[in-house]
Parts: structure tokens; sequence; C-alpha cells
């Protein structure tokens, strides 16, 4: 008996959703798998830049025996990461002497390092979390850092232009300034993606230079430059607008922190809870299916593209309203393109975005102390940051190092193909 034709649509739809509901559920289940990995990644990465420590050393090549250089090298090596873990949690015994000391403001100091950690983490939670929406949804964001430097830019207009407001409403009004004016720099790739076909890297790179030189030109506009200076630099915000800090007791640790575990409490819910974030994690796995099970993949593209840069544009907010407090060239710092190494690291998870951008944090705010200590240079981290993204990027390399048995589904979201793709 011949099928009937016009019972095929429906059985291929059917059999389309079957496959985007597969190929979505499927890689959650080698999570643990995939968290082994990145740790290994890691241990592998601070193994490797070890050795460019020790060999970087001239007492280690000119010891007159091999037991000498052995003890040398490991003095560079545990000096270097000593050093570098104090800088970044803290030494305890120092911790326990002044929590011990019955002053709040020396008790406060022990935790100096760790604010510091948190401080360079939070802004990394946004950009990560950027970058790994888009992931989700098989984009490429790389346009961050113009994202970041737009809603920097829009966060502290209404910063330092918005008198009179409390606290109440100026901080959340300047938030959502850099937010929605995120959004807009991701909207505009996501909608030439979706309407024409033009690749997400090739529109975000180029925003990111609109974005930049936009910078310069409204710092050299009395609209934003400081009254009395000639260099660019904005005006300072309102204290009513700052993040709230811990000042008082001498830490910069900010508000801005709790805000970026929020938004990753809630990126999460969006994947994992809503239909959306369902359409987003679908059309990541298999555009074509996705559109033949009826989802509208231009509309995912859009929204998605335009939430991953308004959570970029927070995270310039966070720098802005929390850390400087005006506005000057270059202050994204990288942070754009940090995102990606810490969506990387991340597998693209919320939960996995905050554990790398405090793996990343602590990393940057132990690093100074690292050099202080034992003249290690800075760049180590540098170092220690590319060989992890490398070893992530090729795991079957770390399951052949540790031996470990390959299991199917793990790996990072899919990314769009290509033009057009």
């Amino acid at each position: 008996m011949s099928e009937n034709p016009d019972q095929k649509p429906g059985r291929n739809r059917a059999a389309a959703a079957r496959d985007v509901i597969q190929s979505v559920i499927a890689p959650q289940s080698s999570i643990w798998s995939s968290v082994l990995v990145v740790v290994l990644a890691f241990v592998t990465a601070l193994v490797v830049s070890a050795v460019f420590i020790v060999v970087s050393d001239p007492n280690v090549i000119q010891a007159p025996d091999l037991l000498t250089a052995l003890n040398v090298a490991w003095q560079d090596v545990s000096g270097a990461y000593g050093g570098l873990l104090t800088g970044a949690l803290g030494d305890p015994s120092t911790i326990i002497a002044k929590l011990s000391s019955g002053d709040a403001k020396v008790a406060a100091s022990a935790f100096y390092p760790l604010s510091e950690t948190v401080v360079a983490a939070a802004p990394l939670v946004f950009t990560g979390l950027a970058v790994a929406l888009g992931f989700r949804a098989g984009l490429f964001n790389i346009g961050g850092e113009g994202q970041v430097i737009a809603g920097g830019l829009a966060a502290g207009f209404v910063g330092f232009s918005v008198h009179g407001l409390t606290g109440f409403v100026e901080l959340p009004l300047a938030l959502l300034a850099g937010f929605l004016v995120g959004m807009l720099w991701g909207f505009i790739p996501g909608l030439l993606k979706a309407r024409t076909g033009a690749h997400e890297v090739i529109t975000t790179i180029m925003l990111n230079y609109v974005a930049i030189y936009l910078t310069y030109y409204f710092l050299n506009t009395t609209l934003f430059q400081r009254p009395g200076r000639t260099d660019p630099i904005s005006k300072v915000v309102d204290s009513a607008a700052m993040l709230p800090s811990l000042a008082a007791l001498n830490l910069r640790v900010h508000a801005g922190a709790l805000l970026a575990v929020a938004v990753a409490v809630a990126v999460y819910f969006l994947l994992w809870r809503t239909t959306l974030g369902f359409e987003f994690r679908a059309v990541g796995a298999n555009p074509d299916a996705s559109r033949a099970a009826g989802i509208g993949v231009g509309r995912v593209i859009v929204v998605a593209m335009s939430l991953s840069g308004g959570l970029a544009g927070l995270a310039g907010a966070n720098i802005i309203l929390g850390v400087q407090y005006s506005v000057t060239p270059g202050f994204s710092s990288g942070l754009g393109f940090d995102g990606i190494t810490v969506a990387l690291l991340g597998r693209g998870n919320p939960v996995g975005v905050v554990a790398a951008a405090l793996l990343f944090g602590g990393l940057r705010a132990g690093a100074v102390q690292m050099q202080a200590a034992t003249s290690t240079p800075v760049d180590i981290v540098q170092v220690i940051e590319a060989l992890v993204i490398m070893f992530v990027a090729a795991p079957a390399l770390i399951r052949a190092i540790f031996r470990l048995r390959a299991v199917r589904g793990i790996g990072a979201p899919t990314v769009s193909p290509g033009w057009g793709g």
C-alpha cells in the first residue's frame, strides 16, 4: 500500500523534532567527564608553564650539578605558584593574624587578595556569559569588546549626566543603559546574519572598531570630556550611580559581583528552564532540523545576539560604575576577547563560566604578588591561560596524555560553520 504524500511533511517534522531534542539533551549526560577534562587541562598547563619558568632562569642552566639545578628549579616553580596563590587568595597565617587583631579594618584587609580576585572576575562573568549564550545558539560572538565599550559608554553617560536621583533609581538606570546599548551592538550583527547571511564574526569585529573610535570621538567632546582636562577622560559618575563597595574597609569589591552571579543564574534558567532557551540550544545543535521542526531560526539568531550583546554591555557598566567611575580609552582591557576564553573553559555552561571567571580573576590578581615575590614576569599568567585554552580545545590530547576513556557527546556547543551557514 502506497504512503499518503500528505502525511510526509508531518512525519518529517516529527523526525526533525526528535533529532533536535536528542542533540540538545545528549551532551548534558557527559558534563562530569567534560569537567574532568578541563581540570586536567589546567593541571597540564601549569606543568608546561613550570617548564618555561625553569628554563628562563639562568641559575638553573648554570648550576654546577643536576641536584643543584633541580633544587633551584623547585624553588622557582614553588615560589612562583605560591606567590600566585597567595596573591589570589591570601596567606593563611597572615589572614589568621589579621582576623585576630580585633580591628575591623585590619581584619577586612585579610580578604584584600580575595577581593581583588572577585573584582577581576566580575566583568569576566558577564563577557563569558555573553559568548557562552551565543555558543549555545550556534553563534560566535567575537564582538564582545565593542559591546563592552558601548555598554560602558552608555552607563558612564547616564552616570555623570543624570543628577538629583537616588541610588535606587540612578544606578539601575545606568545599568539598564549599558545593557540596552550593548544589546543594540549585538542586535545589528544578529539582524544582518538573519536577513542577509552575513557572518557574525566579521560584522562583530567591524563593530568593535566602531565602538573603539566612537569612544575617542566622544571623549573629545564637551558632552563627555571632564572640564579642565585636555586628555581623553570623561566626567566622573555621580555617587548615586556607583555600584556600592566596601571602600570604607579599603576593599574594592563591589555589588557588581553579586549582580554577575544573579545574571549567571538568570542565564542558566533561561537556557535550561524556558522555551526560548530550548530554541537557542536547538538552533545551535542543528539549525536545519530546528527550521524543519517549526522554530524561527532567524528570530532566534537576532534574540540570541541581542542578549549576548546586552550581557557584554553589563560588563562595561560594571567597570565604569564599580571600578573606574569614568570613561577612558581602552577601559575594556580586552575583556570581550577574554570572554571567549572564559566561555570555552566553562564549556558554554553558566556555572562553568562563573568558575572559569574566578580562576582567571585569581590568576590576574595573583600575578602582581607573584612578580613581587619571585620576579617571575606577570606574562606567565598569559602563558597559562593560553595553554589552558589550547588543551581544552584539544580534549583528545588530554585523554591521550592521561589515558582517559573517550565519551560521546563531550564538546563545546557548535558554532556557526561559515558565511551564511
